[in-house]
């Protein structure tokens, strides 16, 4: 019943017009065709009672790996890796019940910074649906809030065009999660799956993402760009999504402008370049977020003006500067902060177009006061708001951690992830990308735990490329059970432990703005992660001195075929510099423990 590979390879080759025949087959089996059809080559998921139709029609196929993880949470964020760092549509599969709502943080993660995901996930018969049967619950009202759509399908006839419209709506215009709820029932009953039908592209008159950005608009961007006084260019994880960094690249080189990347846009723009001023916001640098407050023209791209980049909108909103917003998604746009030029279109297209409008235009900024502006910013990037006392011999400081392995590793073919916390900002500060989809973490939601999924989902990818997880001693525990799908599946992963036995984060806020009060953010009960990771079949390492860094991380890197756990006692004292406190402005930041 299954398609083989030489069938796929021939109907990719003749354009469809060599398809099998159309055949009658479980809805479960239609399924696994339609995924075949968009090219799923891994599929992360947990099995359960609902599930065993579809698991069974993955069992008669031979073209797509299915990932066993330990928790349907990991299945979701190993599948969102995956998509971060190759720009294709995450799959992942999930029982009924508590495989669903295992699924929600993950999707939760998704939808807040614009991943394409297609999760299945598996529903009791549709004939009990609603009467509280084993392993219900209401998959679609639970997700509806933190998806981009989802579908139920009550036929199985329907099932083929429902998984070709979830990855069309996944993948184009601002991307998402999208959910496909599939009763047991549907995935069991027969219809005829089309092979050539499927191939036709998808029409829905209800979604037509808009793709070109208004010429006018266009125009009267490039305006105000050349006549900018302090222009400022701030970039965010749509130019990632919307593979458009050559081209954000090539306009800023030819402006000569400076440039900042929000935390999901780091890489967008090469951290070497001397333009680049280093990550805004919250723990941005002194230059990029002065220079963010005091431009007189903003090009924003595929960026929002979260609360964690631009602070208190009072405080921003308190100069007078033009803006130009391009995004693919019109709701993002002045919905924080009112802008001057809408550009609603597809980041890619609208940078060409304007790249392709400024040559033509024969024009070029004011070089004397660009200068000027570069004079002023270089006043504020001389003062090194980064440094730490890298002379300290006694403990390890986490930032040095951070750039050992940048050092050791820059210019070559590596991935680092993260979980959430102070180690989060620290690889986002230290560790500088030149290149996108390689620095692939939580932002919106801030999900702990995501850190090995990722690098699972990633090495699976990318097999000959070095992935690293940066973490902490308490993300780490919230998904360490994947170490056991690390060494079923063969993704072999360095995990960088900056163990400084608190909560980092929620402890550094509890001394700045609690007055001390360390409430629940101490780990008291930590396990041997040396012997942890030993148990679960893999190298562990315990590195306490700071002289021991660079070796621990060297022999790491030499055990290529071999999951490592590096566990690196870090300094508990230290805190993220510079730092907005909550209900501050951008540029009212403290800089160091004499700030506080």
């Amino acid at each position: 019943m299954e398609i083989s590979k030489a069938e796929l390879t021939s109907a990719a080759a003749a354009g469809g017009t060599n398809s099998p025949e159309s055949q009658e087959l479980m809805g479960a089996d239609i399924l696994v065709r339609a995924l075949q059809a968009e090219g799923v080559q891994h599929i992360w998921g947990y099995p359960g009672g609902a599930a065993l139709y579809v698991y069974d029609a993955l069992y008669r196929q031979d073209t797509i790996q299915h990932v066993l993880v330990r928790h349907e949470q990991a299945a979701v964020h190993a599948a969102d890796g995956f998509a971060r760092a190759t720009g294709e549509v995450g799959v992942c599969l999930v029982t009924s019940g508590p495989g669903a709502t295992n699924a929600v943080t993950g999707l939760a993660t998704t939808y807040m910074d614009s991943i394409p995901m297609v999760l299945v996930t598996a529903q009791v018969p549709s004939t009990v649906i609603g009467t509280d049967a084993f392993q219900e619950c209401d998959t679609i009202g639970i997700t509806r809030p933190i998806v981009k759509h989802n579908f139920l399908i009550k036929d199985p006839r329907d099932i083929a065009q429902t998984i070709k419209k979830a990855f069309h709506i996944a993948r184009s215009g601002r991307p998402g999660p999208v959910v496909v709820d599939l009763p047991k029932d549907v995935s069991f009953r027969k219809a005829v799956f089309d092979p050539a039908e499927y191939a036709k592209p998808v029409e829905m008159r209800s979604y037509n993402p808009v793709r070109k950005g208004h010429s006018g608009q266009i125009r009267k961007a490039l305006q105000l760009l050349l006549a900018a006084k302090r222009p400022y260019i701030y970039t965010g994880g749509g130019v990632v999504l919307g593979n458009a960094s050559q081209e954000l690249r090539t306009l800023a080189d030819a402006l000569g402008f400076p440039v900042t990347n929000t935390l999901m846009g780091l890489g967008a723009y090469p951290a070497s370049d001397r333009k680049f001023l280093g990550m805004l916001g919250m723990h941005g640098t002194i230059e990029a977020n002065n220079a963010m407050q005091n431009c007189d023209v903003l090009l924003a791209v595929g960026a929002r003006f979260d609360d964690r980049v631009i602070g208190n909108v009072k405080h921003f909103n308190s100069v007078d500067r033009k803006i130009i917003h391009i995004d693919i998604d019109p709701s993002v746009i002045s919905k924080r902060v009112k802008v001057d030029v809408p550009i609603v279109g597809d980041v890619k297209d609208v940078l060409a177009e304007l790249i392709i409008a400024l040559k033509e235009s024969q024009q070029q900024p004011n070089a004397q006061t660009l200068a000027e502006w570069w004079n002023t910013i270089e006043g504020w990037r001389s003062r090194d708001c980064l440094s730490y006392d890298r002379s300290n011999t006694e403990v390890i400081k986490p930032q040095y951690v951070v750039e050992t392995l940048w050092n050791m590793t820059r210019g070559e073919d590596v991935y680092v992830t993260s979980d959430v916390g102070q180690h989060q900002m620290w690889a986002a500060q230290f560790y500088r990308f030149d290149e996108p989809r390689r620095w692939i973490n939580s932002g919106g939601l801030g999900t702990m735990g995501v850190g090995i999924p990722y690098a699972m989902g990633i090495k699976l990818a990318r097999p000959q490329a070095e992935v690293f997880t940066i973490t902490g001693e308490g993300s780490v525990q919230m998904n360490i059970q994947e170490l056991s799908t690390c060494l079923q599946h063969d993704t072999p992963i360095k995990i960088c432990a900056l163990n400084n036995r608190y909560l980092g984060m929620v402890r550094q806020w509890q001394e700045i703005e609690y007055a001390g009060r360390y409430s629940h953010s101490y780990m008291d009960a930590l396990p041997d992660f040396v012997k942890l990771a030993e148990a679960y079949g893999h190298v562990g390492l315990l590195i306490e001195r700071p002289q021991d860094v660079e070796p621990a991380l060297r022999e790491a890197r030499k055990l290529k075929d071999r999951t490592v756990f590096l566990d690196f006692r870090t300094d508990p004292t230290e805190n993220v510099f510079p730092m907005v406190q909550a209900g501050k402005g951008i540029t009212e930041m403290l800089l160091g423990a004499d700030d506080l």
